[in-house]
């Protein structure tokens, strides 16, 4: 057992939250209980998410998408009110944290994809504000070899846009939203750059710039950083904890 406030304070200096001008606030988004036995881990702290998490007895919702985004309506009403409503109902506690857990360089999301891609040793993309890594495969693969492993390792299909017909070698990935990415990954000769979604400009910026690209799913590449951090919280606390998963298919 934990006190929440000493958790949370461990856990903002960790992710080193105050570098961050985010689209959220980072950290305790909202109060539960002052003692924390067991933590639940999610990517997104949707309706279903919360209700599995009052479920499990859990004191903590530990999320990548937590509420209170820029631009969103303020009013407490609809889906806003029932999210909210269970977790103070159930007394559950929310921490979320955004781009702090992309780019943390051990629990990140971005370091948790490149291991599980077995990509050990990676660097940062140049000019692009910390967020995507580069590294080197140990064997070039094909693009078909790349969405199969892809899919092998994060469980959901890639979609591929080809914009070369060469071996892969070296790649840039950054999980979510950062299709915006791939043009400064193709200007900086890497062979591939991997993200969870695509726009419509993607395409065509992919095929000018001959980079393959490929959209692994928002959700499904950024499973991994919420899971490491809630697992180094309950080592380091004697805490129980378990990751709640959803059907997303973005």
């Amino acid at each position: 057992m934990v006190k929440l406030s000493e958790l949370v304070a461990y856990s903002n200096d960790l992710l080193e939250i105050d570098r961050f001008n985010d689209f959220a606030p980072n950290g305790l988004q909202v109060e539960g209980r002052h003692d924390v036995r067991q933590i639940a881990a999610a990517v997104t702290a949707s309706l279903d998410v919360v209700e599995a998490a009052a479920d499990a007895g859990a004191d903590l919702l530990l999320v990548h998408h937590g509420y209170f985004w820029k631009g969103e309506a303020a009013a407490i009403s609809g889906m806003k009110k029932r999210r909210l409503e269970k977790l103070l109902r159930h007394n559950i506690s929310l921490l979320a944290y955004h781009l702090p857990l992309d780019v943390h360089a051990e629990l990140g999301n971005n370091r948790q994809l490149g291991m599980r891609l077995g990509i050990d040793s990676a660097t940062v993309l140049p000019a692009c504000g910390g967020l995507p890594l580069v590294g080197r495969l140990a064997q070039p693969l094909s693009a078909a070899g790349l969405a199969a492993l892809l899919q092998e390792k994060l469980d959901h299909k890639p979609l591929y846009i080809g914009g070369r017909s060469a071996p892969i070698r070296t790649i840039a990935w950054c999980t979510g939203a950062a299709q915006r990415y791939c043009e400064q990954a193709a200007m900086a000769g890497i062979d591939a750059y991997i993200s969870g979604e695509v726009s419509e400009q993607t395409t065509h910026v992919c095929r000018e710039l001959a980079i393959d690209y490929f959209a692994a799913g928002h959700h499904a590449t950024e499973r991994y950083g919420v899971q490491a951090l809630a697992r180094h919280l309950a080592e380091r606390f004697s805490l129980q904890w378990e990751f709640v998963d959803c059907n997303n298919p973005v």
